[in-house]
């Protein structure tokens, strides 16, 4: 299954939302909801019960949507599962961590970008800094205490100057901590209470073939 094309494309081949897209993801315009069948002529005739796919094509699909969701290529999903099940921590528990402490992730779950991809570009882009420090490698593994922030110079740039008060309005999950006003958080905890739309029984079934 190799899927390429725009962000939207994929989620409709995959079936479900991914938060790929910001604000147009769950709008009126989002194409997941206009058009709510795979992508390609035969689309909305397209269907198939259950039991008609394999374990593999399953397995694979799951594996799909983690990879797109986090923005990860096979080599580095590839490397992050080496770590999961090699871990004392359970495979499961020790792969949501790896995901969810990536830099990307944890300014998307500050509220500080709309989505992972803008805040892959915008750390990319030099925007962001971890204990004051810029990181402009979006797969950087925060550490708990770590501190993750604006440069002083990005803070005076106007296509952060509403963040303030988006912020204000942004619930951050629990083991984040989050200051508006300085438009700055902190790792307070390892990842917690992390509810995601994933199978990771198949993903640990398809990386132990």
């Amino acid at each position: 299954m190799i899927i390429r094309g725009p962000k939207e494309k994929i989620e409709r081949s995959l079936g479900q939302k991914l938060g790929l897209k910001a604000e147009r993801g769950t709008s009126p315009k989002s194409a997941t909801l206009r058009k709510p069948y795979k992508p390609g002529q035969h689309g909305p005739g397209r269907k198939r019960r259950m039991g008609s796919f394999s374990d593999y094509s399953l397995q694979l699909k799951e594996k799909q949507k983690i990879k797109f969701t986090y923005g990860l290529k096979e080599k580095q999903l590839k490397e992050i599962f080496r770590k999961a099940i090699n871990s004392r921590m359970g495979t499961r528990e020790k792969l949501i961590d790896l995901l969810e402490r990536k830099l990307d992730n944890v300014v998307f779950r500050l509220g500080i970008a709309p989505s992972r991809p803008v805040a892959r570009k915008i750390i990319i882009d030099g925007h962001i800094t971890v204990n004051h420090k810029k990181i402009n490698y979006p797969h950087y593994q925060v550490k708990v205490q770590d501190i993750i922030g604006l440069s002083p110079a990005s803070k005076e740039k106007g296509l952060f100057g509403k963040l303030p008060e988006i912020l204000k309005k942004h619930d951050s999950p629990v083991w984040l901590t989050l200051d508006p006003e300085k438009i700055e958080g902190k790792v307070s905890s390892q990842p917690t209470d992390v509810d995601l739309p994933f199978d990771y029984n198949s993903i640990v079934e398809f990386y132990s073939k």
